[in-house]
């Protein structure tokens, strides 16, 4: 029986990076050749990265990737992988100059072929029908007598699109390349679709997707493979290099299935793409550690954890920042995730600080509680500029959409924030996670129990919680994702049965907040609105839902 061994090669690019993103590509070609596979396939856009944004418009970028896919092809091919056929995905060139995102297949020192996306998204962080022209054409290449079709990502979401044309062409497998981002629960919506295109093509799918991070969007890989009738053959582990490597047999033999990963809980899945956005921040961008504030909060205290889990806790810098009204308690638990997690840990108080201020301002209430919030923050630029560390600020979704931080200070400031999609109670649910995964491990839980169960608090005043100021956040996340995240005005609030006067505060929050959230530090996109490039409001607007 004759079988064609295909790889699929889910790897973490890196936008820009034509260089070392080629040589990711020759050594998983090095890797798919020892293991006797006749097909390569790479995600979307690998050789430059994804997404590109406005580098595809520049001529010096389009030149330099069109050079690095001719300069690949002949190094597979002088490395002894001239019969190894490989499909990368690239940045092309229309005939009237245009950008394209383009599949080019290589093999024997050429390209042979090129696939141009025909359907280019335009909806939530996507907007590429600003940046490419469309493909017309269908791709179908022979390999070891196997005919294989090619797609990108958003051709296969498109009922009659490309999927239609190939199931006319007599194909045996269909490869589709992917740049698809992390949101939770999105896994079940891709292998749903890849199952019913696996149906109407008439072959099995083979669904290779990028991980790692890029700004404010977090790959997840899952790579996978589902048989003609959707049973589900094989795939890759999320969020880390594969190679996942398959045998197609002749037609009509039954395939077996291969290994299959079990996949991780959604939290597992949520706090991993918190950890690879941050850490692929910090790495791409050239910074090798961080520093926040430790409040003895548990914002602070997750994000700590997913630093140290990023790049190692010897190479987080968390900082005590006491005041007058900082508990005794508060700063016990900041010393001991400090101690958890081999965190370089430092005590500045602030007090000193705070009273030159008021002497020279006199500022009372909000703004003597502001002053020392920001106090803290200008603490972390200071010894940020002095030694190098990236700031990162704890901040959770909740607070920024209610706009309930104080701006420039400790939780705002930076250059990346992890938990800038993760809303209140869903902190808490991934720290008992991140704790409970420890305790399997038999690992030193990372945070401090105490953390956990507290009520939270600034401690900007005497004796004060959250709740002061904001509704219980189990109530509060429901309204929030019901507004923000499912565009549900006012009156669909009420008919909910939620109390007037919550609806009417937390909507009058969310919408005079806006101008905060502009300032705020990219995050990781984990579900499926993030503030940011999901959520595009004007700040200065008159329309209020409460008007």
């Amino acid at each position: 029986m004759t079988t064609l061994r295909i790889a699929l090669a889910q790897v973490n690019s890196c936008v820009g990076d034509i260089a070392g993103n080629s040589a990711l590509v020759v050594q998983a070609c090095r890797d798919a050749q020892a293991q006797g596979a006749a097909l390569v396939v790479f995600p979307e856009m690998v050789m430059t990265g994804y997404p590109i944004e406005d580098l595809a418009l520049r001529g010096s970028f389009q030149r330099a990737s069109a050079d690095a896919v001719e300069k690949l092809a002949a190094t597979l091919a002088h490395e002894g992988m001239a019969d190894l056929t490989v499909v990368v995905g690239t940045l092309g060139t229309s005939a009237e100059g245009r950008p394209l995102n383009e599949a080019a297949v290589l093999r024997g020192g050429d390209v042979l072929q090129r696939y141009a996306k025909h359907h280019l998204p335009n909806y939530g962080v996507f907007d590429e029908r600003r940046i490419f022209a469309t493909g017309n054409e269908p791709c179908v290449i022979e390999v070891a007598g196997k005919r294989v079709g090619i797609a990108i990502c958003e051709d296969i979401w498109v009922n009659g699109g490309p999927v239609a044309e190939l199931a006319a062409l007599d194909i045996d497998l269909l490869a589709v390349l992917n740049g698809s981002p992390f949101e939770e629960g999105k896994g079940y919506i891709r292998t749903a679709l890849v199952r019913q295109r696996a149906s109407e093509v008439g072959a099995p799918v083979a669904y290779v997707n990028l991980w790692g991070g890029q700004d404010d969007l977090v790959f997840d890989g899952h790579s996978f493979i589902v048989d003609t009738d959707g049973t589900w053959m094989a795939n890759a582990p999320g969020f880390e290099n594969a190679l996942l490597v398959w045998d197609l047999p002749d037609s009509g033999t039954p395939a077996s299935p291969g290994s299959v990963v079990d996949f991780a809980s959604e939290d597992a899945q949520v706090y991993r793409a918190c950890v690879t956005g941050l850490r692929d921040y910090i790495v791409k961008n050239g910074f090798r550690s961080v520093v926040l504030g430790f409040s003895g909060g548990i914002d602070s205290a997750l994000t700590a954890a997913i630093a140290a889990d990023a790049i190692g806790g010897a190479n987080v810098v968390g900082v005590s920042m006491p005041s007058e009204f900082s508990s005794d308690h508060s700063k016990d638990d900041a010393a001991d995730l400090a101690k958890r997690l081999g965190a370089d840990y430092r005590v500045e108080p602030i007090a000193g600080i705070v009273d030159a201020f008021q002497r020279q301002l006199a500022l009372t209430g909000v703004a003597d509680e502001n002053l020392q919030a920001r106090v803290r923050g200008v603490i972390l630029m200071g010894i940020s500029n002095r030694e190098g560390h990236l700031v990162i600020a704890p901040g959770n979704k909740s607070e920024l959409a209610t706009g309930y931080a104080t701006i420039y200070d400790a939780g705002s400031i930076g250059g990346f924030a992890p938990l800038k999609d993760v809303d209140k109670t869903r902190v808490w649910d991934l720290s008992r996670w991140r704790n409970a995964y420890a305790r399997e491990r038999g690992e030193v839980e990372p945070i401090p129990d105490n953390s956990i169960t507290k009520p939270p608090s600034a401690e900007l005043r005497p004796g004060q919680v959250d709740q002061d100021s904001l509704p219980p956040y189990e109530l509060l996340d429901e309204v929030l994702d019901a507004y923000v995240e499912h565009a549900e005005g006012r009156e669909e609030l009420l008919a909910r049965g939620y109390d007037e006067a919550v609806v009417d505060k937390v909507l009058s929050l969310v919408d005079r907040a806006e101008w905060k959230r502009r300032q705020y530090p990219p995050g990781p996109k984990v579900t499926a609105l993030a503030f940011g490039r999901d959520r595009r409001l004007p700040i200065t607007s008159r329309w209020r839902e409460l008007s």
